[in-house]
Parts: structure tokens; C-alpha cells; sequence
């Protein structure tokens, strides 16, 4: 333990004056808004770090940290790992809330004897009675546990002194009623972060006006960060465009931002045949010029195939690799999904420390006995797969075996271990999917690239430019970022969310942004609504007119 003046934070990071109120506020709870690249995370790691290394989270308190995502609630975990070590990351819970719902149910299962759900029930796409409910099924019935159970409220609030919820404008009204239910006018201060401009989430039940609630019902100090580390300054005048129509507040103060740094482009073309050969020479000249292609990302408010098929199929014309990652963001997110890649990685591959650490940090948990047990049967189980690859690799089948090896090595690993990587995974239905849909991905690689490392290198290309929606850039940062199509027939909803939408687009850039529009887009076959005949959006265009700092190269 440090003493409250000892404390710093971690080296390398800066915290701007509201950052430090949010580290070391003691008494309130707290709405901390701020945009794209302010640090909203990292202020939370750090908030942690000095929670728990100055007792100020009295032991054995512990801390929830509450994420709407798998990969955000593990990056946070990992975070805290880094900064304050094993043994005070212990005492920190980072979960999903459905991952959350899933532990209250799991504990407290015989409050629900009315829905007479089995212990060893599952979780499906159908609600069986009694054996199986739906994932949307997890928020209400652990509502009802804690609507019914003084034990069941009183256990979650001993045990812990400080919430964190992180993207707190993607909050659900299961999701808020779940946090009030537990802990309002309790004395367990909440941390809650978001920000309202991008708030993209409405179609799947984000609650409007969430800041406003929460900070009057739990009287939450409310702070603001204005500082942005990721975007150049010609970007962040962009975003402050944008930001002016959706929040006029959270506008930077032009003071703030100094210098003429980043590039602002837009092009518009007769036919988006056209656009794909000009951006394809661009991305190739860039690529020629130093930029790694896994730093340019190509953005679409909807569907990739509809927008991005034709530059894809130039890319390839090019011989740049390109990767869909509205397909596989999700699965290669998942850790148990991750595990398999990094064991084929080292048993197929050469020299890949990475994946090798990767392995061996799933064994960090563990007490030392229960360690050197895990590292032992590991090395066993890794050895005699090595032997059985380099037996293979002098037949004409050699990676014939390939699951037999991987699926060999997870049931050696054991289902505890692998439970450890998500509270997701606590249900075996959900860990046998991401399992299931690895090794699919794995297979129709093969049929293609004919070896593990080809495939794998294909699964998770990191010299891939990067097409995906706005939806899934949420969280993710690029040098270069192309918006495919800013045009009123792709931004048709709602225009207050569809701001937020473009917001969220244009604030993935750090160094290079660039808009396109085109007359006209030819319906693709899988396409539902479409018009082929298009006319930019004349709001979202002139957003980034006039800052425009060139032309593309290729133009």
C-alpha cells in the first residue's frame, strides 16, 4: 500500500485537471463525459490503480467494472493487470452485464423455484422451460433475483465499494434498473463514462437522455475532458464541426487546439467503379509511402459487401490483402478464439514469442502450486504435439490432424481454465459456439491457402486494410480512414442519430481522413434498400469541405 501522496500515474500517461477530480474523488459518485481519444478507459485503469494500491477501496472490497462488450471489458482487465499488478487486479471484476446478469443467476438460482429453472440449464436462440433461456433473458431474471432476495442484495453490496460502468450512453432500461436496484443510496460510488455523441446504439434500446437520469438519481459529480491524444488538429476541427450540431457544450475550445497537422480529403465520382480503381491507386500509394495497410480502415454506415465489394475486388487486383472485419471482429475478439490461434500459431509456426506469452499468461491466476501443476501439463501436452506435427509434416497430409491436436489441447486446459478467459463462457453453450466457429473459419481457410500458418495469417491478417461498418469501428483508431458513400441514400435514419453515427466514423482517423460520394451505386444482389441514383449529404460533406488540406494522388 502507497500513501494518497505517493500515488502517480502510470509512466507515460498524461491526465489533464478533470482527470485527476475523476482519480482521487472520494466521496460522490461521477459522469465523466468526453469524446474520441480523450482517454476515458485509461482515466478508468487509473482511477482503479489509485482506488486499490491506497486502500482507498478498502480491503477485501473489490471494484465491478461493468463494459456493453467482451473485448472492452477484457482490454480494461488487462489494463489493471499492467499497472497495479496481480494481486491488487484481483480485486477487480471486469464483466459485461450480461456476463454480470449470468453470475447473479448462477449464485443465487434458487430464488427463480417460480421459473423452475434447472441448475445446469443452458443458454440458447430458443427458451425451453426449465432448461434453456435466451441471452436477452439474462438482465430481467437477474432483476427479479435481486428484486426478491435481500440476500442476494446484500451479498453484491458487501462486496464491493466502487462500480465502474463504462460507454455509459449505450445503457439499456434493464441495464440501468439492474445498477439502481443494487446500488443507489447505498454508499457504493459509482463511476459511469460515456460519451452522448456517440450514442449509436438506440436501435438496440439505449436509453435516452441516460446522463441526465443517472446524474440527478445518484447525484453524480459531473466532469468533462476536452483533450483528445489520438486525432491531428486538422482532424479535430472536423470533429468539432460535427460536435457543434450534436453537443454544442463538448465543442473543444479552439484554444486547445494548435497546429496544422492531418490531411482532410473528399472526393466525389460519377460512378462508384470509378471510386474503387481511384481509391485502390490511393491506398497503394500510401501503403508505398509508409503506411502499414492494418492502419487504413474503409468505413460504411451499412453493410460492407453492398459498399465495399467492388474496392475489395481492386485491392486484390493490387495484391493488397483486404479483410472484412464486420465478419470476423466479433469472433477473433473472443479469447477462447484467440487461444487457438495463438496454440497453432506455436505449434505450426516458428518463433512466435507472442503467442507463446500469450499461453503462458493463462496460467497467472493461479496460485504457484496450482501453476507449476498447469505448466507441467501443458509442456506434456505441447511436446507430444510437436512430435505428431513433425511426424506429419514428412507425409502428404500434414495438418490432416489439426483439430484432433487443438481440440486435445483445450480439453487438457480444462474447462475451469477456459471459463477464466470470460464470464461469458461460464455458459459451455457460448464457449462451444466461439469454439465451433474457429475451427469453421480454420477449415475454409484451409481449402484455399493449403497450411496452418498461410491460414492463420489470412484469419488474422495484420497486413490488411480493413473494411468494416461505422457501427463495429466504435473503440478502434486508424491512420487513415476512408468514409465510403456519405450520402443521404446511405444516412437515411433519424438525422440526430445519424450525426452521432458519422461522429463516431470521422473520430476513428488520427492522421488521414477522407469522405467519398458517388451519382450513382449499382444495387448489389444481396442488397434490400437501395437507390442507385445518389446526391451527397450536404451537411456531413461540408463538415469536412472546408477543411479540406488536398486532392488524393490519384485524382
Amino acid at each position: 500500500m502507497i500513501s494518497h501522496d505517493q500515488w502517480v500515474p502510470s509512466p507515460g500517461v498524461r491526465l489533464e485537471k478533470n482527470a485527476w477530480s475523476v482519480v482521487r474523488e472520494l466521496d460522490r459518485s461521477i459522469l465523466l463525459t468526453a469524446g474520441p481519444g480523450a482517454g476515458k478507459t485509461e482515466v478508468l485503469a487509473q482511477r482503479a490503480d489509485y482506488l486499490l494500491r491506497t486502500n482507498s477501496c478498502r480491503f477485501p472490497k473489490r471494484i465491478l467494472a461493468v463494459s456493453f462488450k467482451t473485448d472492452a471489458s477484457r482490454n480494461l482487465q488487462e489494463r489493471i493487470q499492467l499497472r497495479c499488478g496481480w494481486s491488487f487486479a484481483s480485486r477487480f471484476d471486469s464483466v459485461t452485464f450480461h456476463g454480470f446478469a449470468k453470475r447473479i443467476i448462477d449464485k443465487f438460482l434458487p430464488v427463480l423455484a417460480e421459473e423452475g429453472l434447472s441448475p445446469d440449464y443452458s443458454i440458447g436462440t430458443e427458451a425451453i422451460p426449465g432448461k434453456q433461456i435466451t441471452f436477452k433473458q439474462l438482465l430481467p431474471l437477474a432483476i427479479k433475483i435481486i428484486h426478491r432476495s435481500e440476500v442476494a442484495r446484500n451479498a453484491i453490496r458487501k462486496t464491493y465499494a466502487h462500480v465502474f460502468l463504462d460507454e455509459f450512453q449505450d445503457c439499456t432500461a434493464d441495464q440501468y434498473e439492474l445498477i439502481k436496484l443494487l446500488f443507489l443510496d447505498t454508499g457504493i460510488y459509482l463511476t459511469a463514462v460515456g460519451d452522448r455523441k456517440q450514442m449509436i446504439m438506440g436501435w438496440a434500446g439505449a436509453l435516452e437522455g441516460i446522463f441526465k437520469t443517472y446524474a440527478t438519481e445518484f447525484n453524480a459529480l459531473p466532469l468533462h475532458l476536452y483533450a483528445n491524444f489520438r486525432s491531428k488538429p486538422n482532424l479535430l476541427r472536423v470533429q468539432n464541426e460535427i460536435i457543434r450540431e450534436i453537443d454544442p457544450a463538448a465543442v473543444t475550445p479552439a484554444e486547445l487546439i494548435s497546429g496544422d497537422e492531418g490531411e482532410i480529403l473528399a472526393a466525389h465520382f460519377q460512378h462508384s467503379f470509378q471510386e474503387a480503381k481511384v481509391l485502390a491507386d490511393s491506398i497503394r500509394h500510401w501503403i508505398k509511402a509508409g503506411v502499414p495497410p492494418r492502419e487504413i480502415a474503409v468505413l460504411m454506415p451499412r453493410q460492407v459487401d453492398d459498399y465495399g465489394s467492388a474496392l475489395m475486388a481492386e485491392l486484390g487486383n493490387h495484391g493488397i490483402a483486404s479483410r472484412n472485419d464486420s465478419e470476423l471482429q466479433d469472433l477473433l475478439k473472443e479469447p477462447a478464439a484467440r487461444l487457438v490461434i495463438d496454440y497453432l500459431t506455436c505449434l505450426y509456426g516458428k518463433g512466435q514469442s507472442d503467442a507463446w506469452g500469450r499461453l503462458m499468461d493463462l496460467f497467472t491466476p493461479y496460485e504457484e502450486a496450482s501453476r507449476d501443476h498447469l505448466h507441467r501439463l501443458f509442456e506434456t501436452t505441447y511436446r507430444g504435439h510437436v512430435r505428431q506435427v513433425r511426424a506429419a509434416s514428412r507425409t502428404s497430409s500434414p495438418y490432416e490432424d489439426w483439430w484432433t491436436l487443438t481440440s486435445g489441447f483445450l480439453r487438457d486446459v480444462g474447462y475451469p481454465t477456459l471459463t477464466a478467459l470470460s464470464g461469458d463462457y461460464e455458459s459451455k453453450p457460448r464457449l462451444h459456439e466461439v469454439v465451433r466457429d474457429i475451427r469453421n473459419r480454420v477449415d475454409a481457410l484451409l481449402a484455399t491457402e493449403k497450411t496452418i500458418p498461410s491460414a492463420l495469417a489470412r484469419l488474422s491478417d495484420d497486413q490488411a486494410v480493413r473494411f468494416l461498418t461505422i457501427h463495429k469501428s466504435k473503440g478502434l483508431e486508424f491512420h487513415t480512414v476512408i468514409i465510403l458513400g456519405v450520402e443521404t441514400q446511405a444516412f437515411w435514419g433519424k438525422l440526430a442519430e445519424e450525426r452521432c453515427v458519422y461522429f463516431v466514423g470521422v473520430s476513428r482517423a488520427k492522421v488521414r481522413l477522407l469522405i467519398t460520394t458517388a451519382d450513382y451505386r449499382p444495387k448489389p444482389k444481396s442488397a434490400g434498400r437501395w437507390t442507385e441514383n445518389r446526391s451527397p449529404h450536404a451537411e456531413f460533406v461540408s463538415h469536412v469541405t472546408r477543411h479540406l488540406t488536398g486532392r488524393l494522388p490519384h485524382l
